[in-house]
């Protein structure tokens, strides 16, 4: 193992824990096995794995063994990382129905004939509630309320259900099971990466060694991107609803999306940062595409969104409004200001004078995050949901 990986490893990672452990374990040669966790809580994965998704990648390409482990029984749990509030238990359907449709789109960034895919269901459904019991007598209830969103919970109020206990245990014992050497995550997955520590030395075994990775914001601009959360860019969508997604980031936005997952060298990032902002997001939005779905597909996508959008005279610098109620497009129109009245809206509407990024609408017209709003020729709101 070159010393060159580890150290672009180093670059990308927030922090990686343990460092000089792993580093020596790299450049010994060592193959490891290479840990990364998905929960199925939706059918689509975003451009925000990507992140983990390319390191994954790198990883391969060197030799090692990703484990990429499916969390079909922890997703009818759900991880309450980063959540104010209880996730909602997805039936053992809805988790199958879901968990079918990663394969695919796991196959858009790494090879799949070198990946060793385990369910986590193979080893957690089988557990007695004796099972269970050893399990969570290897940590403290302490350590557990240690984790940031428990512990602001609690200090506001809110319910943390009992069942979400069990999570950062199963995820834990996840690396028990496959003897993982090193696990990957987000910020947001620090707490249970760390915890997968303890728990396999509790087990006897060598600890894994943790590289936590930066997260991306979604198209709000705010929240992480999130399935549960609707701010996300689909790695399957169409082609061009990824290009029109990319293209209702706002600006302070683009340098990380082009630094994180444009799949640019680092050379080809730092020219297309010299351009309009406008420009260069319409470069990371060809850029997706292309990497997702290929050339052709990537100059179909453009020129559809300037067909709808130049070819309109759409103005590259839009104002952005909160909106309250994204399913009432006529409420919409007067809380953004394009409508005085509710009956003003509904005849503007009726008279084809409103359109939802570039097409004509409807009553029924439902917004999205990041919609660019249009009332007649000349006014023009991009949406953001609270």
């Amino acid at each position: 193992m070159s010393a060159q990986f580890s150290e672009r490893l180093r670059e990308r990672a927030v922090q990686i824990h343990i460092a000089e452990h792993l580093r020596a374990r790299l450049e010994r040669g060592e193959k490891l096995r290479v840990k990364l966790g998905l929960d199925p809580t939706a059918p689509d994965l975003h451009v925000g794995h990507l992140v983990v998704l390319d390191v994954l990648r790198d990883f391969q390409d060197e030799g090692h063994t990703v484990v990429l482990i499916i969390g079909d029984y922890t997703a009818m749990i759900g991880d309450p990382s980063g959540r104010s509030e209880t996730r909602p238990v997805l039936s053992a359907e809805q988790v199958e129905a879901n968990a079918e449709t990663y394969f695919e789109q796991v196959d858009l960034v790494l090879d799949r004939q070198s990946i060793e895919v385990r369910h986590n269901s193979e080893w957690l459904a089988p557990m007695t509630a004796a099972d269970i019991l050893r399990l969570m007598g290897k940590a403290t209830l302490q350590q557990v309320m240690q984790r940031e969103d428990f512990a602001e919970r609690l200090k506001a109020g809110a319910p943390i259900g009992a069942h979400e206990i069990l999570y950062p245990f199963n995820q834990a014992y996840d690396s028990v099971a496959v003897k993982a050497d090193l696990e990957i995550g987000g910020t947001d997955q620090l707490f249970n990466l760390l915890f997968g520590r303890e728990i396999q030395k509790a087990y006897g075994q060598e600890p894994q060694d943790i590289a936590v990775l930066p997260l991306l914001e979604g198209t709000d601009g705010v929240q992480k991107m999130s399935k549960s959360l609707g701010n996300y860019i689909g790695i399957s969508e169409a082609p061009a609803e990824i290009y029109g997604k990319t293209m209702s980031i706002p600006d302070q936005l683009i340098e990380k999306y082009l630094r994180l997952i444009s799949g640019l060298s680092a050379e080809e990032v730092e020219a297309t940062l010299t351009f309009k902002p406008r420009d260069a997001k319409a470069a990371l939005a060809r850029q997706l595409v292309k990497r997702l779905h290929g050339e052709e597909a990537a100059a179909r996508a453009e020129e559809d969104f300037d067909r709808k959008f130049r070819q309109r005279e759409v103005p590259d610098e839009i104002p952005e409004r909160v909106v309250s109620n994204p399913d009432d497009l006529v409420g919409t129109l007067v809380e953004v200001e394009l409508a005085a009245t509710r009956g003003a809206a509904k005849r503007l509407i009726e008279q084809g004078g409103v359109r939802v990024n570039g097409e004509k609408s409807s009553a029924e017209t439902k917004l999205r995050d990041g919609d660019v709003l249009q009332a007649g020729k000349r006014s023009f709101v991009r949406i953001r949901l609270k």
